[in-house]
């Protein structure tokens, strides 16, 4: 397969070729499974492991390569597996803060043309939730696509009030709705998807991604879960996969989420609640804490009712999170390098 179907654009391949020089060659990272790595390159499929020089230069969990890198390799046993040098800054991410207590990043997929934030109108369809993914999309320059799946399992009149409800709280992202079941939507998704570009799927477990991805091939290629009683799905996807469909789009399948803590997401949360920001920029005092303060176009927008104050109080809770966790981050980075700091020293006065 050529790197321009694989997803290589101009850009990308400019920074590859400094990065890479005449030594290395280019791969994309297809699958990561606990620290195990699957590249792909014009041949095929094969694995990978990080140089040791890779892991002594990686200053956090955010240079690690993730599925939809580009890195830079050198190939062993007859091109039989690989090891990966560089990783080939990233025109677009995707990130969240760690599942649990630990302040840090995780990194999920780079290199994505567009997110398919996927709900369920039968039993996942949260406004709230559905901001939070927009947040983590917009801080990684990805486009956002909504997609409300098994609307088979709603009335016509429910699925017309999420709409409703999406558009209400400022979100103006292209909406999809589709059923796996009776196939409405699908070839609405598939003529989203343009050969070499990068897409993936978001959402919680059991809303049907992995069978759109089915219908997406045209065959039960990945494993499905069977359908609880409520309509419900259940988990099967298990880790992150680089699949090629039939038009050569991309399409990065992952588990479901359960935790999605915004952290440093300072750009993404202002795009994704540009209509409060705009407000904003119209209150009489520029350092307008949009309580009681005269002239506050937030409050008299919530009063008229021409801003939910469900959407703002979101858009508070998440600046919140996200200003709080960045906080964290800075303090527990300034603490690791002041430890490495004092090993080092502790080693060289044990050489003196």
């Amino acid at each position: 397969m050529e790197f321009k179907k694989l997803g290589l654009d101009p850009q990308l391949q400019a920074q590859a070729d400094m990065l890479c020089g005449d030594d290395r060659r280019l791969a994309r990272v297809s699958a990561v499974d606990r620290g195990r790595y699957v590249i792909r390159n014009e041949n095929g499929e094969l694995p990978a492991t990080l140089t040791g020089k890779f892991l002594h230069f990686a200053e956090s969990s955010v240079d690690m390569p993730c599925v939809g890198d580009w890195v830079c390799v050198q190939y062993h046993d007859a091109e039989s597996s690989a090891s990966i040098h560089d990783v080939v800054p990233r025109r677009s991410f995707l990130r969240r803060k760690s599942p649990g207590k630990n302040i840090d990043f995780q990194m999920i997929a780079a290199n994505i043309d567009a997110a398919f934030i996927v709900q369920s109108c039968h039993f996942d369809f949260n406004v709230r939730r559905l901001e939070r993914y927009l947040v983590m999309v917009n801080e990684g320059q990805i486009e956002p696509v909504l997609l409300l799946t098994k609307t088979d399992l709603v009335s016509a009149d429910e699925l017309e009030h999420m709409f409703g409800s999406i558009r209400a709280a400022g979100i103006t992202a292209r909406i999809i709705a589709l059923s796996n079941m009776t196939g409405d939507g699908v070839d609405q998704v598939r003529e989203v998807m343009e050969a070499g570009k990068t897409y993936c799927l978001l959402g919680s477990s059991g809303v049907g991604k992995t069978t759109l991805i089915n219908q997406l091939l045209g065959q039960d290629a990945l494993e499905t879960g069977a359908v609880s009683g409520t309509g419900e799905g259940r988990h099967t996807t298990t880790r992150r996969h680089l699949i090629t469909l039939d038009n050569d789009a991309l399409l990065i399948d992952m588990p479901g989420m359960r935790e999605l803590g915004i952290l440093s997401a300072g750009e993404g949360v202002d795009d994704s609640f540009a209509d409060i920001k705009s407000l904003s920029s119209q209150c009489r005092f520029s350092d307008c804490s949009h309580n009681n303060e005269p002239g506050c176009a937030i409050r008299k927008a919530i009063d008229k009712g021409e801003l939910n104050a469900a959407h703002y109080q979101s858009f508070l809770k998440l600046k919140a999170e996200s200003d709080f966790n960045e906080m964290s981050y800075m303090d527990k980075r300034k603490k690791d390098k002041a430890f490495g700091k004092m090993i080092r020293t502790v080693l060289k006065d044990k050489k003196r």
